[in-house]
């Protein structure tokens, strides 16, 4: 049985992964603020993964997978940034997934040198807007971009041992996005953004995060996935 840790699974795409994990019968970690009731092969921690860095080895000897998934999305011109959210966004974003990684690393490479299931796995999250430019993203695609060069470095040094990848996710419906997609307007003017005119749900993503951290991913790293229906590629 492979052991994932997801970290921030307590809504959004976190939740739906940790599902998809159980389902096809792994152990889940999952880490949030608010935390959830342990059963079968589900151990839910209370703990603020930004805030301080998430040591897992109390819990497991080794780690398969790990997933960070806290993110923000506050949207600002960039005469509007202040100084304050730009640093909380990249705090959040990069920092966190950062020091998770350093924090488990250990647990990681116990994995790997058992390598009875592949080398493991570590996911991030980025964003559409860090290769596509968009107004009003300054901060957030910053820091995400951040995120994307982490994932490079990392899967460069961890080679062949541990994989690292993300997925850069267009605008999705997650409680983190409720504010912009309140009514059926809204809903309608994003999906008609996208080639596929469609809004992506927190399982499509959760699809590929699934994939990413499975076995039949292997010869996949330093990759950034774009989930996010044609909005980078197809004009």
């Amino acid at each position: 049985m492979r052991t994932i840790a997801v970290i921030g699974d307590s809504k959004g795409i976190g939740l739906a992964l940790r599902q998809r994990l159980l389902e096809r019968g792994d152990q889940v970690i999952g880490v949030s603020r608010t935390g959830a009731q342990a059963e079968g092969n589900y151990t839910g921690l209370v703990f603020d993964a930004v805030a301080h860095p998430c040591d897992l080895s109390s819990f497991t000897d080794r780690l398969d997978g790990l997933v960070y998934c806290p993110g923000t999305i506050g949207l600002k011109p960039v005469r509007g940034v202040k100084p304050e959210q730009f640093m909380e966004d990249f705090k959040v974003n990069a920092l966190g997934f950062l020091q998770s990684v350093q924090a488990n690393l250990k647990l990681l490479k116990s994995a790997a040198a058992a390598s009875d299931g592949g080398a493991p796995s570590v996911l991030g999250f980025s964003t559409v807007a860090v290769q596509t430019g968009m107004g009003f993203h300054a901060s957030i695609a910053a820091a995400k971009g951040a995120v994307e060069g982490l994932v490079r470095t990392m899967s460069a040094e961890f080679a062949p041992d541990i994989r690292v990848n993300a997925i850069a996710p267009s605008l999705t419906d997650t409680p983190l996005a409720a504010g912009l997609l309140s009514n059926e307007a809204k809903r309608e003017a994003s999906a008609e953004r996208h080639p596929l005119k469609r809004v992506a749900s927190a399982d499509d993503v959760a699809a590929m995060a699934a994939f990413l951290l499975s076995t039949d991913a292997a010869a996949i790293t330093g990759q950034i996935m774009q989930v996010d229906n044609g909005m980078s590629a197809v004009r």
